[in-house]
């Protein structure tokens, strides 16, 4: 898996209250983008473009089953893997799988991070791509 960078108002959205990320909280989800995200202008998923629907994506991504647990003044949000099969063609080109909480109203869908795969992505017709958030998708410490 890539590495884990932040918007930077994720943090201050943290502060206020608008992330709820354990289990029974708010529903965190993946989407796909091929537009460089902007750690410290793109604060909403509006301000992202995300790659179109279909041949296996589904607009607006999928929900990473989230939660998050803490241990030694440490907290890990975990999520499980996502996998997005390409049917009936390929899937849009993309290169940025990006974070973002699906249920606050206020500010609406707020990012919290991406991960850069380093060259855009197109699977076939057929292939899968799996974003594997190994032991977890992002720490706070």
């Amino acid at each position: 898996m890539a590495a884990f960078n932040k918007y930077q108002d994720f943090v201050e959205q943290l502060g206020k209250g608008v992330h709820q990320l354990h289990a029974a909280g708010h529903t965190l989800k993946t989407m796909l983008s091929n537009t460089a995200p902007n750690a410290s202008t793109h604060t909403v998923r509006a301000d992202s473009t995300e790659i179109a629907g279909g041949n296996g994506y589904t607009s607006g991504g999928e929900d990473a089953q989230n939660d998050l647990s803490e241990s030694a003044g440490t907290a890990s949000c975990t999520g499980v893997d996502i996998v997005w099969t390409a049917s009936g063609g390929a899937i849009a080109t993309f290169r940025y799988p990006i974070l973002y909480n699906d249920t606050p109203t206020s500010p609406v869908d707020p990012l919290i991070g991406w991960w850069d795969y380093g060259s855009s992505i197109a699977p076939a017709a057929g292939e899968t791509f799996t974003v594997d958030f190994g032991s977890s998708m992002f720490t706070i410490a």
